[in-house]
């Protein structure tokens, strides 16, 4: 079963859907019908602070712990698993607050910090992506739902006291008196007089033009990382009428900053560590930079030292003792976007962005171990094992086919580059088919792994992202342009032979039977009738709102959709013209690929590593195996027969095999070959066209593997 596809295209739309519809309908981390068995959490680095030479920062969905007494030499003190993605953190006394993403706030002990338990936590009903401490009270920026006050002198036990909307989509806070300044996304600098913890009242607010992400406050100004707009200098020594008096344009994407004496500290996501003079707040004046590689989301300075958390470049420590030449001292390498998943025995195979292939042993569910990685030289979009060799799709990097007959040491032994961005593969046979997104789909002989060698394309016209192969034919994911179906029974010569244009972005799409089930982004679930490949007709929807539908895999009666922030859906689709939800689970971030074997689904979760979730609806592994894959080969008769001059021709697999399905006359002389290749477990079709020959009885003989059966046919005038 398979997998998972994202148009990295529609990053942008996603982005402001994240923005303006961060709200979920549900309170964070729900489920139904669904049980987490395990997860590995390794992703984005976005947020740090630091304590002497102690860095608390985030890994995807954990919480790092690290010693850089010697930068040059880090030392891992601890790591602890959260419940979902870590936003940001600050460390007050004998705590770190962590902003927990769609899980609030928690609590950890770090009193010792190579042992942090968790003592509290407050679930908020949105994404908190800020937190601040001053005195008894932690300030939560939390996006749609504003600021919200929470009372944390007891930590085990954190009570919300006061909410405040602040209009807007809440991304930081500072606290400075009895005031705490919030950076409001789209609406600016928010001021917002706390002296009254449980009634919040808004003094003023400045509209900083841009988008307001980070904000820090000091001696009466305020310091707003304003995103294209840069560094923002706002006079807020009357709270009531903030008012700008200077500005820096960072030249990218200002994300986050903090004050160290007359020094600003800007993480610019697009111009990485910026070091601002502000000694007159007038005219800040740039002296310094470094180029942290990444894409620089928080920063903390302490003792000389900048530790910028670079997103998919972990976590850098920059020596800023000399402001004006910067220099990068160490740094800790944390997760990246995991975006394709595959599972192949007791292995998980997962590509992470910027990083290759992740090799993870999951023979105990909780516990997953991380046993090999090879770093591909693209942006590694998704991963198909075929026996000892893994296929990846690697963005510009094209088909890399790695040996992992050895999982811990994968080695790559071929590649191939399809001149342009592959985002998809899946392979059948000794073929590999690969969707592309520049350039369509692309068929590659891999019969001898060390030399891939292209034998067919087609060119499908949008951005090729998803890729099913069926039989004789390819199902291709074509964003805009919807479903292409490509007769694929002369490699060299694929041929389109139908399309279906959809109403969203398509994305991925996985073929059972009669019906290609299509991941359609903003158009959620669609499910198309491809009986007759020429003429596919939508039959049934399941329209998943605002999030976006990525990967998608049916198994048994069930249907199991990566949905973006609304995590794994499952649907059932026993009746594929009215598919019903029945089940879900919210992942921590972003879920953009899904893999699912017997009744378990392993999501690729692109911030936040993967997990591991079990569908309660099935029983046990017996039944969803019964009612999704065939215990015996059969091959059916075919329909309609008598029949002129098409007949649809269906057969069983029960296990991976070579199937070689021919037609041949009643003189024993082959007319036609319908099948020659690798088929997977599964209910398959193939089209017979006797166009051309004449009427009698003909006869269609299968062979899979050790089985044999044969089928009479009758051509009527």
């Amino acid at each position: 079963m398979k997998r998972m596809n994202v148009p990295r295209s529609f990053w942008g739309v996603m982005l402001i859907c994240v923005l303006v519809f961060a709200t979920r309908s549900v309170l964070p981390q729900t489920s139904l019908n669904t049980t987490l068995l395990g997860r590995w959490a390794e992703g984005l680095c976005e947020a740090v602070d630091v304590v002497d030479t102690v860095a608390y920062f985030g890994n995807g969905g954990y919480l790092e712990i690290v010693d850089f007494s010697d930068p040059a030499n880090p030392v891992e003190l601890a790591r602890l698993l959260m419940v979902s993605y870590v936003e940001d953190v600050e460390v007050v006394g004998s705590y770190a607050y962590v902003a927990n993403s769609y899980e609030g706030l928690r609590v950890i002990d770090v009193s010792t910090p190579s042992n942090p338990v968790e003592v509290g936590f407050l679930d908020t009903e949105d994404r908190a992506f800020g937190v601040t401490v001053a005195g008894n009270y932690a300030y939560l920026a939390n996006s749609l739902e504003g600021l919200r006050v929470i009372d944390v002198s007891t930590p085990s036990s954190p009570v919300e006291v006061g909410l405040f909307d602040t209009g807007g989509a809440a991304w930081a806070v500072a606290v400075d008196g009895n005031y705490a300044y919030v950076a409001d996304g789209s609406t600016g600098l928010r001021v917002i007089d706390v002296s009254t913890p449980s009634s919040p009242a808004e003094v003023g607010f400045l509209d900083t033009e841009g988008v307001a992400y980070g904000v820090a406050v000091s001696g009466g100004f305020a310091y707003v990382a304003d995103s294209h707009q840069g560094l923002r200098v706002i006079d807020v020594s009357t709270p009531s009428s903030p008012t700008e008096v200077g500005f820096f344009d960072t030249g990218g994407h200002s994300w986050d900053v903090v004050l160290k004496d007359t020094l600003a500290y800007v993480a610019d996501r697009a111009a990485d560590l910026r070091v601002i003079d502000v000694s007159t707040p007038s005219s800040p004046a740039e002296i310094g930079f470094w180029d942290t590689h990444g894409a620089a989301h928080g920063v903390s300075v302490s003792d000389g030292f900048a530790y910028v958390a670079d997103g998919l470049e972990g976590l850098r420590v920059v020596d800023v003792s000399t402001p004006s030449s910067p220099v990068e001292a160490g740094f800790f390498d944390t997760g990246d976007s995991a975006w394709g998943v595959f599972v192949s025995g007791s292995y998980v195979y997962l590509c992470a962005a910027g990083e290759g292939l992740h090799v993870l042993d999951v023979s105990a569910p909780g516990n997953p171990v991380e046993i090999g990685t090879f770093n591909t030289s693209g942006s590694a979009d998704d991963v198909e094992v075929h026996g000892d060799y893994a296929y990846v799709a690697d963005g510009s990097g094209g088909l890399r086919v790695i040996d992992v007959s050895l999982p811990a040491t994968p080695v790559e032994v071929g590649f191939f580059d399809t001149d342009g961005q592959s985002h998809d593969v899946t392979v059948a046979d000794t073929l590999a088919y690969v969707a592309d997104r520049s350039s369509g789909l692309r068929v590659i002989d891999v019969s001898t792994p060390s030399s891939p060698v292209e034998v067919g394309f087609f060119d499908t016209g949008d951005k090729a992202y998803g890729v099913f192969v069926d039989g004789s034919y390819a199902y291709v994911a074509d964003n805009a342009g919807g479903l292409r179906v490509i007769d694929v029974s002369t490699p060299s010569t694929p041929v389109e032979v139908g399309f279906l244009d959809t109403d969203g972005y398509s994305s991925d799409v996985f073929v059972r039977g009669d019906y290609a089930y299509l991941a359609d982004g903003s158009g959620g679930l669609r499910v198309i009738d491809v009986s007759v490949p020429s003429n596919p007709v939508e039959v049934g929807a399941f329209d998943t709102d605002i999030w976006y539908a990525s990967g998608i895999v049916v198994n048994g009666d069930y249907a199991y959709l990566a949905d973006g922030g609304k995590g794994l859906r499952v649907f059932d689709v026993s009746t594929p013209s009215n598919p019903v939800e029945v089940g879900f689970f919210d992942t921590g971030y972003q879920a953009w690929g899904v893999y699912v074997v017997g009744n378990v689904a392993y999501v690729a979760d692109q911030n936040d590593g993967f997990y591991i979730i079990r569908n309660d609806l099935v029983t046990s592994v017996g039944e969803n195996f019964d009612s999704g894959i065939p215990t015996e080969f059969v091959l059916r008769q075919n329909y309609p027969n008598p029949f002129n001059p098409e007949t649809t021709i269906r057969f069983d697999v029960k296990e991976p095999c070579r199937v070689i399905l021919k037609v041949y006359d009643v003189l024993g002389r082959e007319v036609a070959e319908l099948a020659n290749g690798q088929f997977l477990p599964g209910e398959h079709r193939v089209t017979f066209d006797a166009a051309g020959l004449p009427s009698g009885v003909y006869f269609a003989h299968v062979q899979m593997g050790d089985f044999r059966a044969v089928r009479k046919m009758v051509v009527m005038e």
